[in-house]
């Protein structure tokens, strides 16, 4: 009896002295999460267990020095504030965090041995204003051009993007670490500009975890020679001999063409034709006026022109048109008809030529054994008339 005694007793102290020997027998897990967090803004810092004893959570800064023991708290910085406390979690806040609260924070749970779960708070520092800037202000169609644009002082480093309307161009990024720690990224486009670029928006798309849509854009200038067409106002058809000819000279460019002028390719201009602006103006047209008539345009870029070929017909060219059509529907017609009479002389030709075959036969019957052509004469009509007969007396 002694011997149970003493080590019930013994098993008694055991737990009363050493009571952390308890926290081996329930596994206990302590978590946290890691926090990114903009520079000024607050950051959350959860310490959290599973199947907790009444075991002490704490939490401690990059330094090990305690923030919270509990729900009390030694360290005198009050941006930290208690968010909540229980058994199962310690939950505290950091407000207007700066680049220095940056660091690993340490859970500690009193179990034997400790527990320790780390949270990783890093700070977020979002870059200025991009800047854009810009080789060439005016540019002329085909040339090259280069653009040059920055994100300072951000943390991570920034990504930059650029698009010209809706494609998007390569860039080659540049990125540098400034003496605090901060990067500064740069990127530099190179690309030919067309006429369609004119007026088309160049957009530099900055991509941080901090900000969202940061961007800034230049719109191209493109400056190219004319675009040219003639119209022909006047006649809406065949130029005919006596009729008048009015042509205008519609011209395209940056900058606008000043100086349009007529010309005819290999020849003079007709002496009494009439010039104004763009418009080029011929009265009682006759054949000696044949040829290709050019507009040039002009302005700083370069120059264009478009030709227009003029052909004087007949006064009276193209008036028998539409009866031409006429006669030729009629010659189809008849065609079809004649063709139609055609097969139906073959068919008629064939159907007689048949009956004839059939009427000789008949009459051929009984001639074989006639002793004279009267005879065989008399014995064909008796065998038409025995036929008739026997067909009436079948019937």
């Amino acid at each position: 009896m002694a011997n149970a005694g003493s080590g019930s007793l013994a098993t008694i102290l055991f737990l009363f002295v050493f009571p952390a020997a308890l926290h081996k027998v329930v596994s206990q897990n302590l978590v946290t999460d890691n926090v990114s967090v903009v520079e000024g803004e607050m950051a959350i810092i959860s310490c959290r267990v599973k199947n907790n004893d009444d075991s002490v959570i704490q939490l401690l800064n990059p330094n090990r020095q305690t923030i919270y023991f509990r729900d009390m708290r030694p360290l005198k910085d009050a941006r930290f504030q208690l968010v909540n406390f229980s058994d199962n979690e310690l939950r505290v806040s950091l407000s207007n965090v700066s680049l220095s609260d940056e660091g690993r924070y340490v859970c500690q749970l009193y179990t034997d041995p400790p527990q320790e779960a780390y949270a990783d708070i890093t700070v977020l520092i979002p870059p200025g204003d991009p800047i854009i800037e810009a080789r060439d202000e005016v540019l002329s169609e085909g040339n090259e051009t280069e653009m040059t644009c920055t994100a300072m002082s951000s943390k991570p480093a920034a990504a930059i993007r650029w698009m010209k309307g809706d494609k998007e161009l390569p860039g080659k990024p540049k990125v540098e670490l400034t003496y605090d720690k901060m990067y500064t990224v740069s990127s530099r486009l190179t690309f030919t500009v067309s006429k369609e670029d004119d007026g088309v928006p160049v957009v530099c798309i900055v991509d941080h975890p901090a900000v969202k849509g940061f961007q800034a854009q230049k719109y191209l200038e493109v400056q190219y020679k004319p675009e040219v067409k003639i119209v022909v106002e006047f006649p809406q058809g065949l130029t005919r001999e006596g009729e008048n000819l009015e042509l205008t000279c519609q011209t395209k460019g940056k900058p606008q063409p000043q100086l349009v002028n007529w010309l005819k390719v290999d020849d003079e201009v007709p002496s009494h034709a009439v010039i104004t602006g763009s418009d080029l103006y011929i009265e009682n047209l006759n054949k000696s006026y044949n040829g290709t008539y050019r507009c040039v345009a002009a302005n700083a870029v370069g120059e264009s022109y478009d030709d227009y070929i003029l052909y004087v017909y007949d006064s009276r060219a193209g008036e028998g048109a539409p009866r031409t059509v006429d006669h030729a529907v009629i010659g189809g017609v008849v065609a079809v008809v004649v063709f139609a009479m055609l097969c139906l002389l073959i068919v008629l030709g064939r159907y007689f030529a048949r009956h004839k075959g059939t009427y000789f036969t008949h009459e051929a019957k009984g001639a074989d054994d006639a002793a004279d052509a009267d005879t065989a004469i008399i014995n064909a009509e008796g065998g038409h008339t025995n036929s008739d007969e026997k067909k009436e007396y079948y019937i």
